[in-house]
C-alpha cells in the first residue's frame, strides 16, 4: 500500500485531537479500497471518496466545503493548505446534495459504519466468506457500505469501475454467487437484458422507489430482493423491507417525517453544526421524508416532504401518486412532480416511461381517482424513453421539473 496514503490518524490535529482528512479522487478500484481499510483501521486518515468524473468546477466546489489535508489522485497524493481536522472518530465522509446549492458533507465513524455493515449481513443471512459485487459509484454511500461489507465479512469485495450488464454477467460466471447492491435503473437493466438472477445472492435493492412490475419480474428470475430505506446520514440503508436494522429505531413524527435513531446514525455535517442541529432531535434523526407505520409495524416510505405539490390549495405527496402509477400496465418508470402553474400553483404531472403502448393522460388520471381525491390526479403527462438520473441512480427532481424535459 503507498505509504504516502497512510498518515497516522493522530497527526492531523494541529493541536485539535481531531483526525486528518482526504479526498479521494479515485475510480472504484483497489486503490479506494485499501484507503477505505486504512480509514477504518485507524491506520490512514479519514476519506472522503470523490468521482474523478465530476467537473473542475463542482470538484473545486466540493473540495472548499470539505477543507482536506490533501487530495489523493491517480498520480499522487497532493497537500491542500487550510486543512481542517475532523471528529477523531470520523472514518469517511460523503458528499450528499451536492446537485443543488452548497454540498452538505456527512461525516460516519468507523463504529457507525462497521455496525450498519454487520446489522445488514445478519439480516440477509450471509455467510462466511460470502463475496460483494460492487457496481455502484463509491463516493456514494451506498457503493461505500458494499466495500465497507466486505471488509466486515473478511472478504476481497469483485469491484466493477463502471455498470455494465456484460461485465456484470462475467463476474458472476465466476466462484460463489456474490451479494450485490443495485438501484432500480440497473435492476431493469439485467432483467431485460436476461441476467440469470438466482446466480445473485442476496440483491440489496435502494436509492429510489422499485416498481412492483420490476420487482416481480425479478423475483420470477431468481432474485432475492431487500428492499432498503437510507441515506447517507444513516450509514446507508437501515430499514431492510420496512423493518429497521438490529439496534436502529423508527418512529414517524406528528408532522409526519420518518424518525431514526441508533448507532447507525452520521456524526454531523462537517463544518456546519447549525445544519446538525436542525437534522437531529436529542437521539433521533429528523429525515426530509414522509412515512407511516403500518398495522404490523412496518415502515411504508410516502415520498420525500419537499416533493409535497401544492395545487389549487390542496397537498399531493408525489411519492405516493407515483407508487400507485407504477402499478399501471402501461407504466414501466414513473417520477411524479409538480410543475408550475398559472392557475394551480402548481400541475402534478407524471413523467412516464412506458411499458408498450403508452397510456393516454385520461387512462392514468382515471387509474389515480380510483384510489386516490381527485385533486391528486395528474394533470400533465410527459412520456420518456428513460428517467433522468443523478450519479448516485436517483431521478434527477430538478430536471424532472422543467417543462420540456
Amino acid at each position: 500500500m503507498d505509504s504516502a496514503r497512510i498518515a497516522p490518524a493522530d497527526s492531523a490535529g494541529e493541536g485539535t485531537g481531531g483526525r486528518r482528512v482526504h479526498a479521494v479522487v479515485l475510480p472504484p478500484g483497489r486503490r479506494l479500497f485499501e484507503a477505505l481499510a486504512a480509514a477504518l483501521d485507524g491506520t490512514g486518515p479519514a476519506v472522503c471518496p470523490l468521482s474523478p468524473d465530476l467537473p473542475a468546477p463542482a470538484l473545486r466546489t466540493l473540495l472548499d466545503a470539505l477543507a482536506p489535508h490533501a487530495v489523493h489522485t491517480a498520480d499522487g497524493l497532493h497537500a491542500r493548505p487550510g486543512g481542517v481536522a475532523a471528529a477523531a472518530d470520523t472514518a469517511v465522509l460523503i458528499a450528499t446534495s451536492g446537485s443543488t446549492g452548497t454540498p452538505k458533507i456527512v461525516e460516519l465513524s468507523a463504529a457507525a459504519l462497521r455496525h450498519s455493515a454487520a446489522a445488514a449481513l445478519a439480516r440477509i443471512g450471509a455467510k462466511p466468506g460470502d463475496r460483494w459485487l460492487c457496481c455502484l459509484p463509491t463516493s456514494h454511500i451506498a457503493g461505500v457500505q458494499v466495500l465497507v461489507r466486505s471488509l466486515v465479512a473478511g472478504t476481497e469485495p469483485v469491484i466493477l469501475p463502471r455498470f455494465d450488464t456484460t461485465a456484470f454477467d462475467a463476474a458472476l460466471a465466476s466462484g460463489r454467487p456474490p451479494h450485490t447492491a443495485l438501484v432500480p435503473t440497473q435492476l431493469r437493466r439485467l432483467v431485460d437484458a436476461g441476467t440469470d438472477l438466482a446466480k445473485v445472492g442476496a440483491i440489496v435493492l435502494g436509492g429510489a422507489p422499485a416498481s412492483p412490475a420490476l420487482l416481480a419480474q425479478a423475483r420470477e428470475r431468481g432474485a432475492r430482493i431487500h428492499t432498503t430505506y437510507g441515506m447517507s446520514e444513516t450509514c446507508g440503508g437501515c430499514v431492510y423491507d420496512g423493518v429497521p436494522l438490529d439496534g436502529v429505531r423508527v418512529e414517524v413524527g406528528a408532522d409526519g417525517r420518518i424518525r431514526l435513531a441508533g448507532p447507525v446514525l452520521f456524526t454531523g455535517y462537517r463544518l456546519r453544526g447549525d445544519l446538525t442541529a436542525a437534522a437531529r432531535d436529542g437521539d433521533w434523526y429528523l429525515t426530509p421524508d414522509l412515512g407511516a407505520l403500518e398495522p404490523d409495524g412496518r415502515l411504508r416510505v410516502r415520498g420525500r416532504a419537499d416533493d409535497v405539490i401544492n395545487t389549487g390549495g390542496e397537498k399531493v405527496v408525489a411519492g405516493e401518486v407515483a407508487a400507485l402509477l407504477s402499478r399501471h400496465p402501461s407504466v414501466r418508470d414513473v417520477v411524479v412532480v409538480g410543475r408550475p402553474d398559472a392557475e394551480w400553483g402548481e400541475r402534478v404531472t407524471a413523467v412516464v416511461v412506458p411499458a408498450g403502448a403508452p397510456p393516454t393522460l385520461g387512462e392514468l388520471r382515471a387509474f389515480v381517482r380510483a384510489a386516490m381525491p381527485a385533486y391528486a390526479a395528474p394533470r400533465e403527462l410527459q412520456l420518456v424513453e428513460a428517467i433522468p438520473l443523478l450519479p448516485s441512480g436517483k431521478p434527477d427532481r430538478q430536471a424532472l421539473r422543467r417543462p420540456n424535459l
